[in-house]
């Protein structure tokens, strides 16, 4: 960490002996973060600067579902962000394009240092690190035990017959009650617990670099989304959901109105927030395992801190050296960094492996507990060329199931058809 602040400091302090320029360095930062989550790493950002006055760092906040498409616009430009979030999938479309720079050398060995090995190869492209990872999130069932109760539900289903039996007991057209939310209008949103359901089936998404849509775990988990469809185990008009307000289908579950859902840990606040006294309802349990999984799985997913390739290089020294301290054990309270403490705020799993220490007993909490109870035999979600097309596609297909435009066997075959198509267009 001090040799790359010592690289900060020098690149800084000589564009202040060139003739003509200032001696600030403005570092902007772009997330996708709600005002309250902004607000937390503005006062960070205050703290960092405060120790380093020549840097300036102002944090700009889009919705979640236009960021990616600001970053290419104006991110990968010589005025856009010099810091960004970026969820990995993205990434090897960024390192292609060189929108995002390589880490620095001792940035690069203080993340391989800290970080599990996992978390650094989601955030590295052909051997190199692009950026500092930050979250990490996994998906659990998460289910009303007021509304299990009244169902005569005992305790969660482990398998999918029992997960069936659950979605029927919970579903009632007279309460306007479902069993199971699905969502639709969000591509995560739709594809993650898919995802999750079909790696407990014993499944993939994709092995290799190529497409297994077509397996017999893929065919198993494609009917499962056709039963609780036909059966009307869940109902499409109460799925509309995006990944900053989550629509009706945040609504539906807050209120009752929903059983289950697969829902990833950074919900956590959103679900406090609108269900005050009542979230004491909610638990979680692991993902129920298919006919053809061996045990309880999910997908995880991780997130990033990238810097603009295009950016000045005293611009870049600044940025690293902002993220080296933002995610270090000096940063935060009781040894956690600034960014585990913010994450954390949100109900999000930290990746550090100092973070996770110190935060153990914040990640004690019952509804965190259910999450990082999965994290060990969790499977990533592929990072590939192409990867958010390919998202897009398959999200497409699966709502059109939701909506009976599709039935199972043919959302399997055009999923594996787009996929193939896809993939391997962007591999060239």
């Amino acid at each position: 960490m001090k040799l790359n602040r010592s690289i900060s400091c020098a690149a800084i302090a000589l564009v202040a002996m060139m003739p003509g320029t200032a001696w600030a360095v403005d570092v902007s930062f772009l997330t996708h973060w709600a005002p309250d989550t902004v607000a937390k790493l503005e006062a960070a950002a205050k703290t960092y600067s405060e120790a380093h006055p020549d840097v300036a760092i102002t944090v700009r906040a889009v919705p979640f579902g236009d960021l990616l498409t600001t970053l290419r616009t104006s991110g990968g430009g010589a005025g856009g962000a010099t810091i960004a979030g970026i969820y990995d999938a993205w990434l090897p479309d960024l390192a292609k394009d060189a929108l995002v720079a390589p880490a620095p050398e001792a940035v690069a060995k203080d993340v391989t240092a800290n970080w599990p090995a996992g978390i650094v190869s989601a955030a590295s492209q052909k051997g190199a690190l692009y950026g500092v990872p930050n979250e990490i999130d996994v998906y659990a069932l998460n289910y009303n035990k007021k509304l299990f109760e009244e169902a005569g539900i005992a305790e969660p289903p482990k398998t999918w017959d029992e997960f069936l039996a659950a979605a029927k007991a919970l579903t009632s057209k007279e309460k306007g009650q479902q069993g199971f939310g699905l969502i639709n209008s969000w591509a995560a949103g739709v594809l993650h617990p898919f995802a999750s359901l079909l790696v407990s089936n014993g499944g993939d998404l994709v092995v290799d670099g190529k497409p297994v849509l077509n397996s017999d775990q893929a065919k198993q988990t494609f009917e499962l989304y056709e039963t609780l469809i036909k059966e009307g185990y869940s109902d499409p008009a109460m799925a509309t959901a995006d990944a900053n307000t989550t629509g009706p289908f945040l609504d539906n579950f807050v209120s009752g109105k929903t059983g289950m859902i697969i829902m990833a840990n950074w919900w956590e606040s959103a679900l406090k927030a609108g269900m005050g006294d009542a979230f004491a309802d909610i638990a979680t349990a692991p993902i129920p395992v298919g006919p053809s999984g061996d045990k309880a799985r999910s997908i995880s997913y991780s997130w990033m801190t990238v810097v603009n390739a295009k950016a000045s290089p005293e611009e870049q020294a600044a940025a690293w050296d902002f993220l080296t301290w933002l995610n270090g054990p000096e940063s935060g309270p009781e040894g956690a960094s600034a960014m585990a403490d913010i994450l954390i705020s949100m109900g999000i799993l930290p990746s550090r492996n100092s973070d996770v220490t110190a935060l153990s007993g914040k990640l004690a909490d019952p509804f965190l507990a259910g999450y990082t109870a999965t994290l060990a035999d969790a499977k990533p979600f592929p990072t590939v060329l192409g990867g958010q097309e390919f998202s897009e596609a398959l999200q497409k297909t699966l709502e059109a199931m939701q909506f009976g435009q599709l039935n199972a066997a043919d959302a399997q075959a055009n999923a594996q058809a787009d996929a193939e198509e896809i993939l391997t267009r962007n591999a060239q």
